[in-house]
């Protein structure tokens, strides 16, 4: 392909060139998580050739310990290749490959070949997506688990505080049966609860590899233990339980694991925006809004309008949501595009699906620290809004009868008036009956907590 010319300072080399100038598209290098689960999986699959005697040790010994500092991050400044590439990764497989022979030579003092040896028993096909998911599962099992754990276990506690706290129930945003504001946060925590249980079983799925299916599947020029060998040592440098993919030709035609994991995110997603948006409408004013509420001051909300505040938290964690759900969008595309025995879209997966889980980690403890611990109930406006709630006639109905109840209602709402002062004055019953039907706690619990 004639020559190319390669920085004096780089450590990589031709191919890594020609893919930089190749795809100057969106100055956006390949996740640092990837770059990082790359080296790992060079590392393991260093260790498996020299245990299965295809590589030399001291060959092997050099390439192992070059790959571990690319997964320490110590040389991400040397994976320039921008996402939008070959889809199957190959540039940068070729990047960690030029970059580990290039240092490897020199703490072996003989010549390391990025293909023959660094990549032995491997193809681009097989490595990045194996990448992908160890990047994935990583990420997932460290920063997203514990994260959206810690959420959960903060709204749990909340809620348990606020059981006693009855407010008015809203359906279409418009007024309805009294529920305790501990119920209304038990419904976020069961939303994440549902959300771990989801995203762990898709991160099960991750741990299958398909490394060792090399370019097509057939594992051509891997040994038959290599595979075996690799997700052994990857358990042994991560702490995750990786295991051989029964069926590698499904592992590089298809993203099919990415695309599970990211749907899960996508709901995990969906419930925080849900969370985020309750906070949100139950802090507006605070005198023109519900005010029920009020979230912590975290920063001036106007360069105008001196002492507006903004519910800034919810609305970053809802932004990191909202690219969450776009993002899995771009994986449905991606997964969709593998042909006969390749998906071509492995690097813009690794972006669009490393991205989600990193923002909806950081969301998560973000929502929690920020805002759920720390949020104060106002409950004057709670008790004074309650009070006047028409609705509350439902409660009577089982008495008086839905066409009253009606009545009833419409006229408190005219009149501005408690729902048990019109009731008294309309129906036969006495005011200690009306107390009892008409009890805020007893409406949002009628059979017991």
């Amino acid at each position: 392909m004639g020559e190319v010319k390669v920085p004096a300072d780089a450590l990589y080399g031709a191919q890594t060139q020609r893919a930089v100038d190749n795809f100057p598209v969106s100055g956006l290098p390949m996740p640092a998580a990837f770059i990082h689960a790359l080296g790992r999986v060079k590392s393991a699959c260093a260790w498996a050739n020299a245990e299965l005697g295809e590589l030399p040790a001291d060959i092997a010994g050099a390439i192992d310990r070059v790959a571990r500092r690319v997964a320490a991050g110590e040389l991400d400044d040397q994976f320039p290749v921008d996402v939008f590439q070959t889809g199957s990764g190959t540039s940068s497989n070729m990047n960690a490959n030029e970059v580990i022979a290039t240092l490897a030579s020199r703490e072996a003092g003989c010549a390391v070949h990025p293909n023959d040896h660094v990549n032995k028993g491997q193809s681009s096909n097989d490595v990045a997506p194996t990448a992908i998911q160890v990047a994935a599962v990583s990420l997932c099992r460290e920063g997203l688990a514990p994260a959206l754990r810690h959420l959960r276990e903060r709204v749990e506690v909340r809620a348990g505080e606020l059981a006693d706290v009855i407010k008015t129930g809203r359906t279409h945003l418009m007024d309805a049966m009294p529920v305790s504001m501990g119920q209304e946060m038990a419904a976020w925590g069961a939303q994440l609860e549902a959300a771990e249980g989801a995203v762990e079983a898709a991160v099960e799925r991750m741990e299958a590899l398909p490394i060792g299916g090399t370019a097509v599947g057939t594992g051509i020029n891997a040994h038959p233990k290599f595979d075996r060998l690799v997700c052994r040592r990857l358990g042994e440098i991560t702490g995750h339980a990786f295991r051989p993919m029964e069926n590698k030709f499904a592992g590089l035609a298809s993203q099919d694991a990415s695309v599970r994991l990211s749907g899960q995110l996508k709901t995990l997603a969906v419930a925080l925006m849900k969370i985020c948006n309750d906070l949100r409408w139950m802090n507006s004013g605070p005198l023109a809004g519900l005010g029920e509420i009020s979230l912590a001051a975290r920063q001036p909300g106007s360069s105008i309008m001196p002492g507006k505040v903004n519910p800034v938290i919810p609305e970053a964690v809802a932004m990191a949501a909202a690219q969450a759900m776009g993002n899995d969008v771009t994986i449905t595309l991606a997964g969709q595009s593998g042909n006969f025995q390749l998906n071509v879209m492995f690097p813009v997966v690794a972006l669009n699906l490393l991205q989600s889980i990193e923002l909806l980690t950081n969301g998560c403890r973000l929502l929690a620290d920020r805002a759920i611990a720390d949020f104060t109930v106002n409950r004057e406006n709670l008790e004074r809004a309650l009070s006047r709630n028409p609705i509350l006639v439902t409660a009577l109905n089982n008495r008086i009868g839905y066409e009253l109840g009606a009545k009833i209602a419409k006229r408190a709402y005219a009149e501005n008036r408690p729902v048990i002062e019109v009731a008294e004055e309309m129906t036969d019953l006495d005011r200690e009956t009306l107390e009892q039907l008409l009890d805020p706690a007893k409406l949002a619990y009628p059979h017991g907590r």
